[in-house]
Parts: structure tokens; C-alpha cells; sequence
């Protein structure tokens, strides 16, 4: 099964012929030949204002930097413990 990859600029464009220009989904899906699924879910991901996209994008880099930085600590943290034990056991 391939699929096809597109360019930001054709789903946004795709987006705008639904939402600013009144096409419907499926006119719009058929003309560029792509699936009706395929656009409803750019027109969820790209269907917002410029200022929107960006900071969903911002959400999105701080959240994986975020678990980036969870499974560091979380690693660190079974390290020591697994230390503790070991030196707790050779001391007793």
C-alpha cells in the first residue's frame, strides 16, 4: 500500500478551497484526487489561523521535549535506586 506524500502548501491550499472558498470536502477531494479522510484531516490539522498553527506546533516541541526529558530523569532515577540497594546490601 503507497501513499502518496504532499507539501504543507498543497494541504493548506486543499484546507482553503473548503473553508474559505465553500467547496465541498468531497468536490474538493475528488478534483485534486485525493481520499475525503486525507482532507477532513488536514482541514483539522491546517484549518486553523497562522498564529494557532504555530503555537500547536510550539505545544507540540515543548511536549516532546518534555517526555524527551521525563525518560532521561526516569532512567537516572532507576539508576540510583538500583545503587542504593546494591551499597545498602554491601554495607549490611
Amino acid at each position: 500500500m503507497s501513499s502518496k506524500r504532499y507539501t504543507e502548501e498543497f494541504k493548506v491550499e486543499a484546507v482553503r478551497q473548503v473553508t474559505d472558498r465553500g467547496h465541498s470536502v468531497a468536490e474538493v477531494a475528488d478534483r485534486l484526487g485525493v481520499s475525503i479522510h486525507s482532507l477532513y484531516t488536514w482541514r483539522k490539522q491546517y484549518g486553523r489561523s497562522g498564529p494557532e498553527r504555530a503555537a500547536t506546533a510550539d505545544q507540540a516541541d515543548e511536549l516532546r521535549r518534555l517526555k524527551s526529558e521525563l525518560r532521561r530523569v526516569t532512567e537516572e532515577r532507576d539508576i540510583l535506586k538500583k545503587a542504593a540497594a546494591y551499597f545498602a546490601k554491601q554495607s549490611g
